[in-house]
């Protein structure tokens, strides 16, 4: 059974004297608990697709099932993280993670057990007090992160998640991100402009062009990459070997892109 699947999902950007496509055709399966990547040259749609797949946007034609079911019944089963963390400056971390909760109305004692948890397991534990400005920008995405997980989706959006820290940093949180999601078996969905990010945390990568955005290719990641965290895959010979071969398709999308 496909968890997530998408049907020929098309998106026009209308006008006043025309449309364009910015999307196009998009069919792809999503089995349950892997990690699926979207990458492509600016412009191509990624995501405008994750904001579509999330629910934000409506599909000028197509349809999307999560669970065998319409994603407008799934809703309260998806979880967004974007580049920017978005915590409200005036409120403690915890207080920042039990906002999804309490928009939806669940216990709040057994949220705050949880949140507390979660927030000691990913190394939060001495900050859960301290307001955001006070954190760097590794430690507030690593709290975004347990906002978005505090009320289990069974989908994951990641938009650029990591784009806006040090590669240090970077390299760190996507272990421990990979890590998490392998743990709690989270299906999720990745937009990266990094070939290395996507070869590193996921399971299959979407190439997709531009004008309109299309699926162009897709790649199956060698289950021994799979198998490692995302620093240690980095190492391994065969990902240099699907980094080179991604590399190459992008950047013939990426001049064709320019060249129109």
């Amino acid at each position: 059974m496909s968890f997530l699947h998408l049907d020929h999902v098309s998106y026009h950007y209308f006008y006043k004297k025309g449309y364009t496509k910015a999307l196009e055709n998009v069919s792809f399966t999503v089995p349950e608990g892997s990690f699926i990547s979207l990458l492509g040259p600016s412009g191509c749609g990624k995501t405008t697709l994750l904001s579509i797949i999330a629910g934000i946007l409506e599909p000028s034609e197509g349809t999307i099932q999560l669970e065998e079911k319409p994603l407008e019944a799934s809703k309260l089963d998806i979880g967004y993280m974007l580049q920017q963390d978005y915590l409200f400056p005036w409120k403690t971390i915890l207080e920042n993670v039990l906002m999804g909760p309490k928009i939806q109305k669940m216990q709040k004692r057994a949220m705050k057990e949880k949140a507390i948890k979660l927030l000691e397991d990913i190394g939060l534990s001495k900050v859960i007090d301290s307001y955001p400005q006070s954190l760097s920008g590794g430690m507030r995405q690593r709290a975004a992160l347990v906002r978005t997980l505090l009320t289990d989706p069974k989908l994951l959006l990641l938009d650029e998640p990591f784009s806006a820290l040090d590669f240090q940093t970077k390299l760190k949180l996507e272990d421990l991100v990979s890590g998490l999601l392998k743990e709690f078996n989270k299906t999720s969905v990745l937009v990266t402009h990094d070939i290395g990010e996507a070869i590193a945390m996921s399971d299959k990568i979407f190439l997709m062009k531009a004008n309109p955005g299309e699926i162009h290719e897709v790649f199956e990641v060698p289950i021994e990459i799979r198998n490692l965290t995302p620093f240690q895959a980095r190492k391994h010979l065969k990902y240099q070997q699907l980094f080179d071969r991604v590399w190459e398709e992008l950047n013939s999308l990426e001049s064709q892109t320019v060249s129109r």
